[in-house]
């Protein structure tokens, strides 16, 4: 039965686990970082498959006037259940009178589709530009 959280987790290799099964290796070259990183996000919502760590929504920001999803994850053998849908659908609803909600994500027809059904506009259909800078 999957279960749902809003308790921070510090289980370094339940993090690793889960970021490795979707191929996001660059949070995970050092458990510590990533463990902090959850640990001073603003808010974390997981999902559990009888204590195993299958999907994760991470947030930044400062809880009053902006929003930043950093991550949202779901292992593979998970997804097209709606955990990334509940995972979502959760943390908007848990920030409803924020304004600005933004996140930076790969550019594909099923990501696009997935974060316009929660009302999410993609920048380049509009009058906003994002811009970003990466190492």
């Amino acid at each position: 039965m999957i279960t749902f959280s809003d308790k921070k987790i510090y289980n370094q290799n339940d993090l690793i686990e889960l970021y490795e099964s979707v191929g996001w290796t660059n949070y995970t070259k050092d458990s510590q970082v990533l463990a902090n990183a959850i640990k001073h996000s603003l808010y974390v919502y997981t999902a559990w498959d009888n204590g195993t760590l299958i999907g994760l929504i991470r947030c930044i920001g400062d809880g009053t006037t902006i929003l930043y999803i950093q991550d949202i994850l779901v292992r593979p053998d998970y997804q097209h259940i709606q955990v990334g849908s509940t995972l979502m659908k959760h943390t908007l609803d848990h920030f409803p009178d924020i304004r600005q909600k933004v996140l930076l994500t790969e550019e594909t027809p099923k990501t696009r589709k997935f974060y316009e059904k929660f009302g999410f506009s993609s920048c380049d259909q509009g009058t906003l530009v994002a811009f970003y800078r990466s190492f």
